[in-house]
């Protein structure tokens, strides 16, 4: 047996005082940190599979557990950080490449929290909310150049729009990245609160079609699920380019997790590893890119807005004139610390651009040319706390993407009446390994059905 030079980096303290071996941490922990000896009739823990989720700790119904970072640490030096080196030992036990979920992690500058927001100090604030109606209601897709007005009503056709009732969205999460009950927790929430999901490139589950208004089908490189029935089944349909955490760089779902359920839902074999490559095999310029567009339109009969998201890069303005004229109806902007399932963790790292930065090129190339009316603009990346938002809509963008999902991929926030208490997710682990965690109402269930 090869020796283990990497240390648990947390420590899980048991007060064996107040432990009644209910065993609820054992039925939560995703990551089966916690196990029960039937021959000393105890409850133990292996810590090297500890994130620090903080899951256990606030199920335990006698507040038994306790969770600290462990003390242990590395000779200093300036050139070899403990992070380094404890990812030089993950490579050299596993010989592969350094995979991570989520988004970038690491202490780069924040431009939101660097911006102030200018007041409006004396405009008149609305007296009579019946008579002047306040809202965030907010429409996404293209506007003409000018708006006619005829007896206080508009006197003409506007293209396809997107409708929420506030402007943010889920960022898109594919079904078997992520569980069949966070899908629906997401489905629900977003319906319940007249905004909009993303299905990701999973597919959209039969199941989930009845929230089909609340819903935007995505279009990835790898095509899994997409048929007419599941363009008709969205609102609104994303054409994925890239993503702000692996720009350049396909998907990968493995084999494993592909049950019966994911294989029908994407089309393709159960336990085949589902394979996204990184370019579109149809799209190799604008050209090509303005047919696909088309074809989906064609498709929907132009019913539905058309998406297309890219990631902030060097370029980002030019690529967002070229999709603009290419017919798209909505443009998303995903930066470097947009999450992801799983990426290797030296791009998602490395590679990428602010958000912050790229809206602003992006706005700014728009006006300049006389076609920002066309396009509206969806920001993403890194919108972690309200103000983000405001300062991000105060810039150009007319909707913000939100994953729901913590950025050190440890749990998901709770979802009153959707989901009952976090959803452990691991290494993005909440698909079908562990569908279990995200049951409504299982928290302190001995049994378990699968969905």
């Amino acid at each position: 047996m090869s020796l283990n030079l990497l240390m648990p980096e947390f420590i899980v303290d048991r007060n064996y005082e107040r432990c009644i071996g209910c065993q609820v941490c054992v039925r939560q922990c995703a990551n089966l940190v916690h196990y029960y000896d039937e021959e000393e009739n105890r409850v133990f823990t292996d810590e090297s599979n500890c994130v620090n989720c903080h899951r256990c700790a606030c199920l335990c119904p006698t507040k038994a557990i306790t969770i600290r970072r462990n003390p242990l640490e590395f000779k200093e030096n300036a050139n070899w950080t403990p992070r380094a080196i404890r990812e030089i030992y993950k490579q050299a036990e596993t010989g592969g490449i350094l995979l991570t979920g989520m988004g970038n992690d690491r202490p780069y500058p924040v431009y939101w929290d660097h911006m102030l927001i200018n007041a409006s100090q004396v405009t008149n604030p609305s007296i009579d909310p019946l008579r002047e109606p306040m809202e965030l209601k907010t429409f996404l897709g293209g506007k003409p150049d000018v708006l006619r007005i005829k007896e206080g009503k508009l006197d003409e056709e506007l293209p396809p729009q997107l409708e929420l009732e506030i402007p943010v969205m889920f960022s898109a999460m594919s079904f078997g990245s992520i569980s069949y009950n966070a899908c629906e927790a997401l489905a629900r929430a977003a319906s319940g609160t007249g905004i909009m999901w993303n299905t990701g490139e999973g597919g959209f589950h039969k199941n989930l079609r009845k929230y089909g208004s609340n819903t935007i089908v995505q279009v990835a490189s790898g095509r899994f699920g997409v048929d007419p029935d599941y363009l008709e089944a969205g609102a609104a349909i994303e054409i994925k380019i890239g993503q702000g955490a692996k720009p350049g760089i396909g998907g990968h779902l493995p084999g494993e997790k592909v049950s019966s359920d994911i294989s029908e839902t994407r089309m393709i074999p159960a336990g085949s590893d589902a394979i996204s490559p990184a370019p579109h095999h149809d799209i190799y310029s604008i050209e090509d890119l303005r047919q696909l567009i088309y074809s989906l339109k064609e498709a929907t009969d132009y019913k539905k807005p058309v998406s297309v998201k890219i990631a902030a890069v060097h370029n980002v303005a030019a690529m967002c004139s070229g999709i603009a004229r290419a017919g798209a109806d909505i443009i998303a902007i995903d930066g470097y610390r947009g999450g992801t399932g799983a990426a290797p963790l030296r791009i998602r790292d490395n590679v990428g651009i602010p958000v912050e930065f790229a809206l602003a090129a992006v706005d700014t190339r728009l006006r300049e040319e006389g076609i920002r009316n066309r396009v509206s603009l969806v920001c993403a990346g890194g919108h972690k706390e309200q103000r983000r938002h405001y300062k991000s809509g105060g810039a150009g963008s007319g909707c913000r993407l939100y994953c729901p999902v913590c950025t050190d991929c440890h749990g998901m926030p709770y979802v009153p009446e959707v989901l009952h208490g976090q959803v452990q997710l691991g290494d993005c682990d909440a698909g079908p390994l562990v569908d279990k965690e995200a049951q409504p109402g299982n928290c302190f269930e001995k049994t378990y059905e699968s969905s």
